[in-house]
């Protein structure tokens, strides 16, 4: 493979040196946008052209290294570029994975955006839009839902963002997109604090999941029934438990160890979801102590979600 152009040097300070975050801002920007057919990844390449990223649809993977090589070639004014890749590219899809590990040894900030969504999801979207399923030749959607999926298992593996799609509406999607992809921040890693309720599945997007249904449910005390996890009541009694306290510190340990870890490693975001029963009690109060830990522990950005409170 021919690798992307370098960078230009950045301005320093001393001769002989450079400063990090200029030359991280000069980075040619990759994102490699595929997943699920159905998933949204129309809505997602809609987004970031909105932000000024220069995108191209439906590219054979085969080609993605040239095109990379035109779009920051010296003189060109591109310096974001996206590009749908996905299972329309047929036999010259099997190239992507080999694509993507080459542009990541390429001096360009590359990122793999995998979108994907239930096979309920996806079912319903194709009835709405009563198009074939493009890896279904003579089977029916679902058969091609399972098949795609299949094609799709070592990609998904390679993603640095994954995004569960199955709940989200066009305008949720889009602004999901965008608060992952447009991230100014220099911090080596971001990571997302999300609760959640089993009755409801797992995030499809969690790095690590921790299941609290072994403490105490505060659903089945009344006075506290209609609080939620943010709730002063509802926190004393979930952190009063006494396995509440050695589970905590168990957890933030793990997390002093897997932080530094990953940042090591090259990981970019982190997702760590927490599920109770319903994603109202005790999943929330554990979520933003854990945010809290996070943001007191690393100089990283943390955010905390609470996808299931509301929904009952």
């Amino acid at each position: 493979m021919t690798e992307t152009p370098p960078v230009a040097a950045a301005t320093t300070d001393q001769p002989g040196e450079q400063r990090v975050s200029d030359v991280e801002a000069q980075r040619p920007r990759i994102l490699v946008i595929t997943g699920l057919s159905g998933a949204g990844r129309s809505t997602a390449s809609n987004a970031v052209e909105d932000l000024g990223w220069f995108v191209i649809d439906n590219l054979p993977p085969t080609l993605i290294e040239r095109v990379t090589e035109l779009a920051f070639a010296p003189g060109s004014s591109v310096s974001k570029l996206a590009v749908v890749a996905d299972v329309r590219g047929r036999e010259f899809f099997s190239a992507l994975v080999d694509t993507i590990r080459d542009l990541q040894r390429s001096e360009a900030d590359v990122k793999v955006l995998f979108l994907d969504a239930d096979d309920e999801a996806l079912i319903r979207r194709f009835a709405e839009t009563r198009r074939r399923h493009p890896a279904a030749v003579e089977a029916g959607v679902l058969e091609g839902i399972r098949a795609e999926r299949e094609q799709l298992a070592e990609l998904r593996g390679l993603s640095d963002l994954i995004v569960d799609t199955s709940d989200l509406n066009v305008h949720e999607l889009k602004e999901r997109v965008l608060a992952l992809v447009d991230d100014t921040s220099t911090a080596p890693l971001r990571i997302d604090v999300v609760s959640f309720g089993f009755k409801r599945g797992s995030p499809r997007e969690a790095d690590l999941l921790l299941d609290v249904r072994f403490l105490p449910n505060p659903h089945w005390v009344e006075e506290l029934r209609g609080f939620t996890g943010r709730d002063q009541p509802v926190r004393e009694y979930v952190f009063g438990q006494p396995t509440t306290g050695p589970f905590v510190e168990a957890t933030e340990r793990l997390l002093d160890i897997l932080v530094p870890g990953y940042i090591t490693e090259g990981k970019r975001y982190l997702t760590i979801a927490i599920g109770c029963t319903g994603g109202k009690h005790r999943s929330v109060a554990l979520a933003e102590a854990f945010g809290r830990y996070l943001s007191d522990t690393f100089e990283l950005p943390v955010e905390v979600q609470h996808r299931d409170l509301g929904a009952e």
